[in-house]
Protein backbone atom coordinates (compact mmCIF):
# COMPACT_ATOMS: atom_id res chain seq x y z
CA UNK A 1 0.00 0.00 0.00
CA UNK A 2 1.80 3.26 -1.01
CA UNK A 3 1.04 6.64 1.02
CA UNK A 4 -0.57 9.13 0.09
CA UNK A 5 0.57 12.17 -1.51
CA UNK A 6 -0.48 15.91 0.48
CA UNK A 7 1.43 18.78 1.47
CA UNK A 8 2.35 17.27 5.03
CA UNK A 9 3.69 20.96 6.24
CA UNK A 10 -0.31 22.28 5.80
CA UNK A 11 -1.60 19.42 6.78
CA UNK A 12 0.70 19.23 9.88
CA UNK A 13 -0.14 23.21 10.30
CA UNK A 14 -4.06 22.30 10.09
CA UNK A 15 -3.60 19.72 12.65
CA UNK A 16 -2.01 22.31 14.50
CA UNK A 17 -5.17 24.40 14.52
CA UNK A 18 -7.64 21.45 15.17
CA UNK A 19 -5.30 20.60 18.58
CA UNK A 20 -5.03 24.17 19.55
CA UNK A 21 -8.79 24.71 19.45
CA UNK A 22 -10.57 21.76 21.04
CA UNK A 23 -7.48 20.28 22.37
CA UNK A 24 -5.83 16.84 22.00
CA UNK A 25 -8.20 14.41 23.81
CA UNK A 26 -11.35 16.63 22.21
CA UNK A 27 -10.14 16.37 18.53
CA UNK A 28 -11.73 13.54 17.14
CA UNK A 29 -10.67 12.09 13.74
CA UNK A 30 -13.28 13.25 11.99
CA UNK A 31 -12.33 17.13 13.05
CA UNK A 32 -8.82 15.96 11.92
CA UNK A 33 -10.23 15.02 8.61
CA UNK A 34 -12.46 18.25 8.15
CA UNK A 35 -8.93 20.29 9.24
CA UNK A 36 -6.34 18.29 7.35
CA UNK A 37 -8.45 17.26 4.50
CA UNK A 38 -7.17 13.71 5.12
CA UNK A 39 -9.26 10.43 5.17
CA UNK A 40 -8.46 8.75 8.62
CA UNK A 41 -6.85 5.92 6.69
CA UNK A 42 -3.92 8.17 5.05
CA UNK A 43 -3.70 9.70 8.89
CA UNK A 44 -3.22 6.49 9.80
CA UNK A 45 -0.82 5.47 6.62
CA UNK A 46 1.01 8.49 7.45
CA UNK A 47 1.48 9.13 11.40
CA UNK A 48 0.14 5.65 12.60
CA UNK A 49 -2.75 7.46 15.01
CA UNK A 50 -3.50 10.34 16.37
CA UNK A 51 -0.88 10.84 18.65
CA UNK A 52 1.72 10.36 16.05
CA UNK A 53 0.02 13.09 14.48
CA UNK A 54 0.21 15.08 17.21
CA UNK A 55 3.84 14.34 17.52
CA UNK A 56 4.32 15.30 13.85
CA UNK A 57 3.08 18.61 14.21
CA UNK A 58 4.54 19.41 17.54
CA UNK A 59 7.94 18.71 15.17
CA UNK A 60 6.23 20.98 12.72
CA UNK A 61 5.74 23.91 15.49
CA UNK A 62 9.10 23.63 16.65
CA UNK A 63 10.52 24.23 13.06
CA UNK A 64 8.44 27.05 12.30
CA UNK A 65 8.49 28.86 15.78
CA UNK A 66 11.84 28.31 15.36
CA UNK A 67 12.24 30.32 12.04
CA UNK A 68 9.61 33.24 12.65
CA UNK A 69 12.32 33.73 16.15
CA UNK A 70 15.19 33.58 13.79
CA UNK A 71 13.57 36.28 11.58
CA UNK A 72 12.98 38.82 14.42
CA UNK A 73 16.75 38.57 15.17
CA UNK A 74 18.13 38.78 11.64
CA UNK A 75 20.88 41.66 13.15
CA UNK A 76 18.93 43.95 10.64
CA UNK A 77 18.39 46.86 13.57
CA UNK A 78 19.53 47.12 17.19
CA UNK A 79 19.03 43.81 19.76
CA UNK A 80 16.69 45.54 21.48
CA UNK A 81 13.95 46.67 18.65
CA UNK A 82 14.25 43.64 17.75
CA UNK A 83 13.17 42.15 20.59
CA UNK A 84 10.50 44.49 20.96
CA UNK A 85 9.34 43.72 17.81
CA UNK A 86 9.05 40.13 18.29
CA UNK A 87 7.02 41.08 21.76
CA UNK A 88 4.83 43.08 19.44
CA UNK A 89 4.43 40.09 17.45
CA UNK A 90 3.31 38.31 20.48
CA UNK A 91 0.79 40.75 21.92
CA UNK A 92 -0.96 40.35 18.32
CA UNK A 93 -1.16 36.80 18.85
CA UNK A 94 -2.93 37.11 22.40
CA UNK A 95 -5.03 40.16 21.06
CA UNK A 96 -6.16 37.97 18.11
CA UNK A 97 -7.85 35.05 19.93
CA UNK A 98 -7.07 32.65 17.15
CA UNK A 99 -7.13 28.87 17.87
CA UNK A 100 -3.95 28.88 15.10
CA UNK A 101 -2.31 31.41 16.67
CA UNK A 102 -2.09 30.22 20.36
CA UNK A 103 0.52 28.10 21.95
CA UNK A 104 0.71 24.49 21.27
CA UNK A 105 3.00 23.82 23.26
CA UNK A 106 1.40 25.52 26.35
CA UNK A 107 -1.61 23.76 25.36
CA UNK A 108 -0.01 20.52 24.73
CA UNK A 109 2.14 20.60 28.21
CA UNK A 110 -1.36 21.55 30.05
CA UNK A 111 -3.07 18.63 28.51
CA UNK A 112 -0.77 15.88 27.44
CA UNK A 113 2.78 16.43 29.41
CA UNK A 114 2.20 14.25 33.07
CA UNK A 115 0.64 11.28 30.83
CA UNK A 116 2.88 10.70 28.24
CA UNK A 117 6.82 11.51 28.79
CA UNK A 118 7.19 11.56 25.13
CA UNK A 119 5.56 14.37 24.50
CA UNK A 120 6.75 16.06 27.75
CA UNK A 121 10.26 15.48 26.20
CA UNK A 122 9.56 16.77 23.49
CA UNK A 123 7.99 20.19 24.78
CA UNK A 124 10.96 20.34 27.72
CA UNK A 125 13.26 20.25 25.05
CA UNK A 126 11.39 22.64 22.53
CA UNK A 127 11.68 25.38 25.74
CA UNK A 128 15.11 24.63 26.71
CA UNK A 129 16.00 25.78 23.35
CA UNK A 130 13.70 28.91 23.28
CA UNK A 131 15.45 29.43 26.51
CA UNK A 132 19.06 29.39 25.05
CA UNK A 133 17.89 30.88 21.87
CA UNK A 134 16.33 34.39 24.39
CA UNK A 135 19.53 33.95 26.42
CA UNK A 136 21.82 34.53 23.09
CA UNK A 137 19.54 37.48 22.44
CA UNK A 138 20.55 39.15 25.16
CA UNK A 139 23.98 38.42 25.17
CA UNK A 140 23.90 39.76 22.40
CA UNK A 141 22.49 42.83 23.25
CA UNK A 142 25.04 42.79 26.53
CA UNK A 143 28.28 42.44 23.74
CA UNK A 144 26.97 45.39 21.82
CA UNK A 145 26.60 47.50 25.17
CA UNK A 146 22.63 47.50 24.76
CA UNK A 147 22.32 46.04 28.26
CA UNK A 148 24.47 46.39 31.00
CA UNK A 149 26.24 42.91 32.00
CA UNK A 150 24.29 43.64 35.49
CA UNK A 151 21.82 40.65 35.27
CA UNK A 152 22.72 37.52 34.05
CA UNK A 153 21.63 37.09 30.62
CA UNK A 154 20.09 33.62 31.00
CA UNK A 155 17.98 34.62 34.33
CA UNK A 156 16.77 37.78 31.61
CA UNK A 157 15.85 34.98 29.22
CA UNK A 158 13.45 33.35 32.00
CA UNK A 159 12.09 36.42 32.87
CA UNK A 160 10.68 37.08 29.60
CA UNK A 161 9.82 33.86 29.11
CA UNK A 162 7.70 34.19 32.27
CA UNK A 163 6.20 37.50 31.00
CA UNK A 164 5.30 35.80 27.53
CA UNK A 165 3.36 32.76 29.21
CA UNK A 166 1.82 35.32 31.79
CA UNK A 167 0.60 37.75 28.46
CA UNK A 168 -0.83 34.70 27.00
CA UNK A 169 -2.51 32.77 29.54
CA UNK A 170 -3.89 36.41 30.82
CA UNK A 171 -4.67 37.24 27.35
CA UNK A 172 -7.21 34.10 27.70
CA UNK A 173 -9.65 35.71 30.05
CA UNK A 174 -8.95 39.44 29.64
CA UNK A 175 -8.74 39.86 25.71
CA UNK A 176 -8.10 43.58 25.72
CA UNK A 177 -6.08 44.80 23.47
CA UNK A 178 -4.64 47.94 25.58
CA UNK A 179 -4.45 46.17 28.56
CA UNK A 180 -2.37 43.37 27.03
CA UNK A 181 0.26 45.53 25.17
CA UNK A 182 0.50 47.74 28.35
CA UNK A 183 1.50 44.71 30.20
CA UNK A 184 4.11 43.64 27.46
CA UNK A 185 5.18 47.18 27.48
CA UNK A 186 5.88 47.31 31.01
CA UNK A 187 7.72 43.44 30.66
CA UNK A 188 10.04 44.48 27.87
CA UNK A 189 11.33 48.04 29.92
CA UNK A 190 11.64 45.64 32.92
CA UNK A 191 14.09 43.21 31.10
CA UNK A 192 15.65 46.20 29.43
CA UNK A 193 15.73 48.49 32.93
CA UNK A 194 19.22 49.16 33.78
CA UNK A 195 20.77 48.24 37.53
CA UNK A 196 20.63 51.02 39.98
Amino acid sequence: MRNAEFDREKVLRSAMTAFMDKGYGKTSMQDLKKATGLHPGSIYCAFENKRGLLLAALEQYRLDRNTEFEGFFAGKHPVLVELKTYLDHIVHECQSCDAAQACLLTKALNEMAEQDSEVQAIITGNLANWQQALTQVFELAQAKDELTTERNADHLARYFMLGVYGLRTFAHTHPEGDTIQELADQLYQDVCRQEI
